[in-house]
């Protein structure tokens, strides 16, 4: 039997075997783990302990920014930071509608922005937003389509992004340049889908959306809300402004100096270990899901699993490719979740790197693509917490009939940053 039979053999193995944990109900995660260790007994390899370790701290990092990052802004929201921006918002330009909505499509693009997932958005500002648009007459199953798919633009969003970062450790390319080429097509299509969903809104009724939203403390202001953001994009401007004189700090270190702001100048006192505590109840999933994605890469490349989807990739048109990303990418990440950065991702960037194209670029428009999954079943994990968080009692159907147009616009936006990534490789030089 030669390597490539082998490989496949072994693929199918680990296909069979997540398929039949996904049957019986098995967490994705755990999913992810039973095929790992079905790849690594059909390759003759036992269950490699060493191996096993090595992959579970693949992503460590990453897990450590995620939860620095989570803890700042459950902190924020439990200070009245998160209420008082909403209401303050909605008091200033409840006259002028069309400034209310993106200034609310903006506010929600930055939970997911500084943690990478979109359902920290949809957990701090989903339900807080909802109100304020179902005040507009806006129906529920439309308020749900707008949360959920600006939460996954604001999950694509820098600083922090969960995709890029696992494929970017995947081929061994430095997370840099990022930021322009994430930022202008997130902001944009967050407002195209806020104005789209919501341009037949009528006028939000001010005294009906500030007796439902959660009250702010008394002494909470604009200066106790922002200092925390000043004080991470200070120490992360500093680093690359002055490399050569100011120390490496890394974004845990950053967000827990903005945590500790938070802490310091809120008008309340914190339950900060309870905070913490539900912080990481909160993310074990999503914990669990890099750990197992890391493992699966790991016996993925111990078998020559990773190889094969490697070399597959690369030997297929690049028209081809092209036309199917709105296809794969979202199912990849339905499937797999974040673990479909590693797997896919770093086949399609090493491709896409040899077909001349601007690998930061073309990667930033397959992120913007990747959230779209998340509404998909039969997982379907954002879709639904955004339908429970806002309330909607229609048929799942519904919502999804809502995200069809703008997701359409969206997947085009992030295949056409990839075909022409050379061209916006300017993007990339800040």
């Amino acid at each position: 039997m030669n390597a490539t039979t082998s490989a496949v053999l072994i693929l199918a193995v680990m296909v069979a075997a997540y398929a039949v944990a996904r049957a019986l109900k098995v967490s994705t995660e755990l999913a992810l783990f039973a095929a790992a260790l079905a790849g690594a007994l059909a390759g003759g390899n036992g269950i490699p302990a060493r191996q096993i370790v090595e992959g579970a701290f693949t992503y460590f990092d990453i897990v450590l920014i995620f939860v620095s990052a989570t803890v700042f802004m459950n902190l924020l929201k439990e200070s009245g930071g998160a209420a008082f921006a909403v209401r303050a918002i909605l008091r200033r330009f409840h006259r002028r509608k069309g400034l209310l909505l993106a200034l609310l499509a903006v506010l929600l693009l930055v939970p997911g922005a500084l943690t990478g997932a979109g359902s920290v958005t949809v957990l701090i500002l989903g339900g807080m937003v909802a109100t304020v648009l179902g005040t507009m007459d806006i129906p529920k199953p439309k308020v749900a389509a707008i949360i959920f798919l600006i939460a996954g633009l604001s999950a694509a969003a820098p600083p922090i992004n969960l995709w890029a970062m696992l494929t970017a450790a995947g081929v061994n390319m430095p997370y840099v340049g990022f930021f322009l080429p994430l930022l202008v097509p997130c902001v944009l299509l967050a407002l195209v889908t806020m104005f789209l969903l919501g341009r037949k809104s009528k006028a939000v009724d001010l005294a009906r959306a500030l007796q439902e939203l959660p009250e702010a403390p008394p002494r909470m202001n604009w200066f106790r809300v922002g200092t925390p953001f000043l004080v991470f994009l200070v120490l992360l401007l500093a680093g690359r402004l002055f490399p050569f004189s100011f120390p490496i700090l890394g974004l845990p270190l950053m967000f827990a100096a903005a945590a500790f702001a938070a802490i310091v100048l809120s008008p309340v006192k914190l339950a900060i270990l309870r905070i913490s505590r539900d912080t990481v109840h909160q993310l074990l999933p999503l914990i669990g899901t890099l750990t197992c994605a890391g493992i699966l890469v790991q016996i993925m490349t111990l078998t020559g699993v990773r190889g094969l989807i490697a070399v597959t990739t690369v030997t297929l048109p690049l028209t081809v490719v092209f036309l199917t990303l709105f296809v794969t990418l979202p199912v990849s990440e339905t499937v797999l979740m974040w673990g479909s950065a590693p797997v896919l991702g770093v086949p399609l960037v090493l491709f896409f790197n040899t077909a001349g194209l601007n690998p930061i670029v073309a990667l930033a428009g397959m992120t913007i693509i990747w959230p779209l999954g998340d509404a998909i079943p039969p997982t379907a994990i954002i879709g639904r917490l955004t339908v429970a968080t806002v309330g909607m009692k229609e048929p799942y159907g519904k919502f999804l009939r809502h995200c069809l147009v703008p997701a359409v616009i969206i997947a085009v936006v992030g295949t056409l940053m990839v075909v022409f990534s050379k061209k916006l490789a300017f993007l990339a030089a800040f």
